[in-house]
């Protein structure tokens, strides 16, 4: 499968935060930022250029594009990704770096097409909570898995079984392989939605993908958790905060906590 790479100049990090949330609405599957740039990459059969050009028109933005083979992707990323200290968490590297000489835990991913590098706001916003989380000996659902990032951690912090979803097949190979590249044996990835998840009563529930997708199984989600179970959620902006916030609570959620990061956030939620 060929990608189209579309990069849009502008140094406002920002507003480079908000276009990725836009843009991953509108099926874009990766991203990277610079100091001066935003580039957003999305399969051929997906692009929609009339509307990409009217969301840019409205921040009186430009762009470039640009196809991307397959085999080209991970060039791309290995030429660029640097191994992300989540401070105080683990270092999330790639198999080419040097293991870090630290205390923290050393979770390895090869992202490939899948989007969780630990580079982005949010996926660091999720491992600095869930540091204080009780996962030791937990049942954990990650739901949206990408790479597989957070079910790695989880597992390397103790977690009993995970089972891992994401309803897209690439991203599903590519967690299996970084399972094992971790010697993670505890966590069962599924491919599809949450629908895919027949199993229930999770002690924790990872969920690391977007407004729209958390609002719409937010009810299922409550259905899926223990009691005393712990919620966390991001893929979201802060102007975000209000509306999940009451569906959580809509749901029967209890509300605990918001982590902030670069206009991003995480929050944490508790089923009594």
């Amino acid at each position: 499968m060929n990608y189209i790479q579309i990069t849009i100049p502008t140094a406002d990090i920002n507003l480079q935060e908000v276009l990725t949330a836009l843009l991953s609405e509108m099926d874009y599957e990766g991203f990277d930022q610079d100091a001066q740039q935003l580039n957003a990459y999305i399969p051929v059969s997906l692009f929609d250029e009339n509307a990409l050009k009217d969301l840019l028109l409205s921040f009186s933005l430009s762009y470039t594009k640009a196809i991307i083979e397959k085999q080209n992707w991970n060039a791309q990323w290995e030429a660029s990704f640097e191994p992300v200290i989540v401070d105080g968490v683990c270092v999330i590297r790639a198999p080419f770096h040097e293991v870090h000489q630290s205390a923290l835990l050393d979770v390895i991913i090869t992202p490939k097409m899948s989007f969780g590098t630990g580079h982005h706001a949010t996926t660091q916003l999720m491992a600095k909570a869930m540091k204080s989380m009780p996962l030791q000996h937990a049942q954990v659902l990650d739901f949206g898995s990408g790479t597989g990032v957070l079910s790695i951690l989880a597992a390397k912090m103790g977690a009993q079984h995970i089972v891992a979803v994401d309803n897209e097949e690439w991203a599903v190979e590519n967690a299996q392989e970084n399972n094992a590249l971790n010697q993670v044996t505890n966590v069962a990835v599924l491919l599809g939605s949450l629908e895919a998840v027949t199993a229930g009563n999770f002690d924790i529930i990872l969920a690391n993908i977007n407004r729209h997708i958390l609002l719409q199984y937010m009810s299922s989600l409550f259905d899926k958790c223990a009691t005393n179970a712990h919620l966390l959620l991001s893929g979201l902006l802060l102007e975000d905060e209000r509306i999940v916030k009451d569906a959580a609570l809509q749901a029967g959620f209890t509300y605990q906590e918001t982590y902030v990061l670069n206009n991003w956030i995480a929050m944490r939620f508790n089923k009594s």
